[in-house]
């Protein structure tokens, strides 16, 4: 049985909120920063995502935290596109990327490391396969703990 973080939980609460907008939902990251915390939304749509479009988002997540109070203090709601380098949240998006250079940092150590950066030639079996200082590297995507697209 896998234990929901609190970013998929928060994730899970706010997606029909944002999807109400008539944007996808990429990824969310929640950090709790002392008594203070941020909520950091990544939305997307084929042809981009404008000012206004995040505007709506933050305005129907607020009403809905508001709502739901399920970050206890105080809090920043920050709603933006994920950009060129954007981070990857799920095997299916990396999988957008085949062929592009991603990092990734993991969990823990993996062949006495915990940061890669490199091609990204294949996701298989729960697994990004990737090319990394000309040798290939398999990783299990469940030991990542963060992982983005490299901009050129």
């Amino acid at each position: 049985m896998t234990t929901l973080t609190k970013a998929d939980r928060l994730r899970d609460m706010v997606r029909p909120a944002v999807e109400a907008c008539r944007v996808s939902l990429w990824g969310v990251e929640f950090y709790q920063q002392g008594r203070r915390s941020v909520l950091r939304i990544y939305i997307d749509t084929e042809q981009g995502v404008s000012v206004d479009q995040c505007a709506d988002v933050s305005r129907q997540v607020s009403a809905l935290l508001d709502v739901e109070d399920p970050i206890a203090g105080e809090y920043t709601l920050e709603v933006s596109s994920p950009g060129w380098d954007r981070p990857l949240f799920t095997l299916e998006q990396c999988a957008l990327y085949i062929g592009d250079e991603i990092s990734v940092r993991l969990l823990a150590p993996v062949q006495g490391r915990r940061r890669f950066k490199g091609v990204l030639t294949g996701v298989a079996d729960g697994h990004l396969e990737m090319n990394v200082d000309n040798q290939p590297v398999s990783i299990a995507f469940v030991q990542v703990d963060k992982a983005h697209r490299v901009a050129d």
